[in-house]
């Protein structure tokens, strides 16, 4: 990342920052800034997040760390028609999506959000309203074929499941970062 991508992400960071203070009213921007500077792999993560459309901005803390998350009204439209992992991908014969949800996120140095995250994400605005996003699935329900997603239909959250083989040009996933 050069200097001048740097700059114009921080820039971009900040004005989302302060435009969307409710979603981190007892974070300051310096901290998170000095967070950012430090962490430089931190930052080419947080420029892969907005480059796909995801609008990441800080939506709270977890063990110190200040978590970034996809903040898009919709799921962003540069991680769209995925299916949920390597395994579903493999498994499919024909009409493959381009790749998979859990090895684009570790790739990029994200995970997926949890059904938690996504449900505190959702008191923070209304998101995936019309399209929908894939979830961190546990375990079990995983080896069983499925996989979780999460979308805001009639007024408020749904969490449900499909087969983690499939795709659609309306489900992507949102990124968490902790910096």
């Amino acid at each position: 990342m050069t200097n001048q991508e740097r700059d114009k992400l921080l820039r971009a960071l900040q004005e989302r920052f302060d435009r969307h203070a409710r979603r981190h009213p007892a974070i300051a921007w310096a901290e998170v800034q000095q967070r950012l500077m430090g962490q430089p792999e931190a930052l080419r993560t947080l420029h892969w997040m907005e480059a796909t459309g995801g609008e990441p901005d800080v939506i709270g803390r977890d063990a110190g760390a200040c978590v970034f998350a996809d903040c898009s009204p919709e799921s962003p439209p540069g991680r769209r028609s995925l299916c949920y992992d390597r395994a579903a991908l493999d498994a499919r014969k024909a009409n493959k999506p381009g790749g998979n949800a859990l090895d684009t996120a570790a790739e990029a140095g994200v995970e997926l959000l949890s059904e938690a995250q996504y449900h505190h994400l959702q008191t923070l605005g209304e998101f995936d309203t019309k399209t929908s996003s894939w979830l961190l699935t546990p375990p079990g329900m995983r080896s069983r074929g499925g996989a979780l997603f999460g979308d805001r239909r009639f007024g408020r959250v749904f969490i449900y499941h499909n087969g983690a083989e499939s795709y659609y040009a309306a489900r992507g996933f949102r990124a968490a970062l902790r910096v």
